[in-house]
């Protein structure tokens, strides 16, 4: 049944990709590379995607039911080491909020109650003053609430039944305002640490052109947490907190979500399990490398407990119509769809694209995942299975089937820079290039079907990013031109490579402003070999930008980008990073080299592993809701 079920999941994934780009499953699993179709990329300079689970909605009302975008796998986003953070504190807030939207469109659904003010956190608040008049809003009365902490002790047995984890404990209850949420939510700024990871990061993403450079990350990230949030549980007071505003009817689905995360913390200790990122930027080689193998596992993590949670909450929905995700598959693949839409999402709506993939990754890729997973190898496996031996990457997520199969992504190598680097800078910033990383980055540089074909030939990536010591002042800290950056992607096949360097050389004009190609500069290089090199190379491109040379090699699968370095210790940087690759098939970073941990070891982050999991631990997030209710309802 599992492999009838993938093969339907491959099938309509390629048919709505070809009109819009979505889901990477389908594209992973149909080819290996579509090398003919990716050496036609054709960059689509400034191509903005928005996803989100609230947008799903809109769109889908103007489908026939016979649409292909109604068949899709409901996934879930993941955001890499910066993002990851933020994202997971985003989904527990916008769950809530689509529950409450999407019921109140359902037939029979129950309005809000007369408005009474419930009781709070002790958080104080420290919200900025919003603009205009709020809208009014009701609020649920004393008895209500007391009914709605009686539902808890309910809901948390039917997510043990449809997870099969057990109640070890009774979960702690409280009813919070919005004053209260908005609290939250500065608190998380100030205290989390993955937060803080994001906000020192920021200045990478927008060096990688996946921020806009005038892009002030974290007031907008609050907006679009108060926007999202719907409930959240909180894994240090062991407490779900529960919204005064929200109607009892639609805080149950969002509660079966929250409470499955009570009973993974109760299994696993989220507050360790969910964290493995070093806080520490690493300094030497044998840290470079530690951070490489551990990168991308709260990526994974976030996938997993957000997916499982997810799975819950659309059986709770599903079972009043004798429907279940094992027993009608299908109905993920409307779900799915009920994403894209941000009608009732506006901050959403006009979010950058590395923040709505980043937010709906760990839902809809996670939820597809479990999905899998539980029709392969069953409820135990999907989910008790999945806590105590979960993916370590994106591409696991994407993949399941690699999962099951226990097959780990490749890694690249990660030779000793610092003897190049660490007279001219400080290290900053280092991690993975993943495939949910590469997905992004396609698509916001060539559009929909630049990420369509390049995505399945991903085979790994790195990056890392540097500070010139000589910037002494806090501006100059603050700009991207203080920091140098290099990025090396590999790929299943030579006509992927060039088609992703010839992507990547279209978009330097949108990141920097006096681009100009700088032919004569490529002429200095011996005919044939990249300097210092016993390797040939295919190809080097050299552009002269306001923030110091660009530099492009293409070698067989390997392309290296390095932004900012001098000319010449970029091309020693290139010779050095591809000359440890070899010529054979890719490695593992941790088990390559001798003493280095492996991936065994448990921490580090990719590009935008930072941004998914602060996102996913700040609560439910409004879109998945909605989208669940709404797919459920065909």
């Amino acid at each position: 049944m599992g492999e009838q079920h993938r093969a339907g999941k491959r099938q309509t994934a390629e048919e709505t990709m070809a009109s819009k780009g979505q889901g990477f499953r389908g594209a992973n699993e149909a080819s290996d590379g579509n090398a003919a179709s990716v050496a036609g990329v054709m960059p689509l300079s400034g191509a903005e995607a928005h996803v989100h689970f609230a947008e799903f909605a809109a769109r889908l009302k103007s489908c026939p039911d016979t649409s292909p975008l109604r068949r899709l796998p409901l996934p879930r986003c993941i955001i890499t080491a910066s993002v990851r953070g933020l994202i997971a504190f985003m989904c527990a807030a916008a769950l809530s909020v689509a529950v409450a939207a999407a019921q109140s469109q359902a037939p029979g659904a129950t309005p809000s109650p007369a408005a009474q003010t419930s009781p709070q956190p002790g958080a104080e608040s420290q919200v900025p003053e919003k603009a205009g008049k709020p809208k009014a809003e009701t609020r649920i009365t004393p008895e209500q609430a007391k009914k709605l902490f009686g539902l808890v002790d309910e809901l948390i047995k039917f997510s043990s039944e449809e997870s099969g984890l057990p109640v070890k404990s009774p979960v702690k209850r409280q009813i919070t305002s919005r004053d209260a949420v908005e609290s939250y939510l500065n608190k998380k700024f100030e205290e989390d640490e993955g937060a803080k990871r994001l906000q020192r990061n920021e200045i990478v993403l927008k060096k990688f052109g996946l921020l806009d450079r005038d892009f002030d990350l974290k007031p907008f990230l609050l907006a679009l947490l108060k926007e999202q949030i719907e409930a959240y549980y909180d894994s240090k007071t062991k407490t779900v907190y529960m919204l005064d505003w929200v109607d009892i009817e639609e805080q149950k689905p969002v509660l079966a979500h929250e409470l499955t995360h009570a009973l993974q913390d109760q299994h696993s200790d989220l507050e360790k399990w969910n964290d493995q990122t070093p806080d520490d930027v690493s300094v030497n080689s044998r840290e470079d490398t530690d951070h490489l193998a551990k990168d991308e596992m709260d990526t994974a993590r976030e996938a997993v407990v957000e997916g499982q949670a997810t799975a819950v909450m659309m059986d709770y929905i599903l079972k009043p119509m004798g429907k279940s995700l094992v027993k009608d598959p299908e109905v993920l693949d409307f779900v799915k769809q009920q994403m894209s839409g941000s009608d009732n999402s506006p901050v959403l709506a006009r979010a950058p694209l590395l923040l709505s993939e980043s937010l709906l990754f760990p839902y809809r890729e996670g939820l597809s995942f479990e999905q899998d997973v539980w029709m392969d190898k069953g409820q135990a496996a999907a989910f008790a299975g999945t806590m105590d031996r979960p993916p370590t990457s994106s591409w696991e997520i994407i993949n399941p089937l690699e999962y099951e199969k226990k097959h780990m992504p490749s890694i690249p190598l990660m030779p000793d820079i610092h003897p190049l680097v660490d007279k001219l800078y400080k290290p900053y910033d280092i991690g993975q290039i993943g495939q949910l990383d590469l997905h992004i980055l396609a698509e916001l540089f060539g559009g929909e079907n630049a990420a369509r074909d390049l995505t399945p030939a991903w085979d790994g990536g790195l990056y890392w990013a540097g500070q010139r010591l000589s910037a002494t002042t806090e501006a100059e800290r603050a700009s991207t031109n203080s920091v140098s950056l290099f990025y090396m992607s590999v790929w299943k096949n030579a006509a992927s490579a060039q088609a992703f360097a010839h992507l990547y050389a279209e978009e330097l004009g949108r990141k920097y402003s006096g681009l100009k190609h700088d032919v004569a500069a490529e002429r200095s290089i011996p005919s044939g070999r990249a300097a210092g090199s016993a390797q040939p190379i295919a190809d080097e491109q050299v552009y002269s930008t306001s923030e110091g040379p660009v530099v492009i090699t293409t070698r067989g699968k390997r392309v290296f980008v390095a932004e900012s370095f001098d000319l010449d210790l970029a091309r020693k940087l290139a010779s050095l990073v591809l000359d440890a690759q070899g010529t054979g098939e890719m490695h593992m970073a941790g088990n390559s080299i001798p003493g280095a941990p492996g991936l065994d070891s448990e921490t580090s982050e990719p590009l935008t592993g930072d941004l998914v999991h602060f996102l996913s631990n700040c609560g439910v997030m409004k879109a998945a809701v909605e989208a669940g209710i709404k797919g459920a309802a065909r």
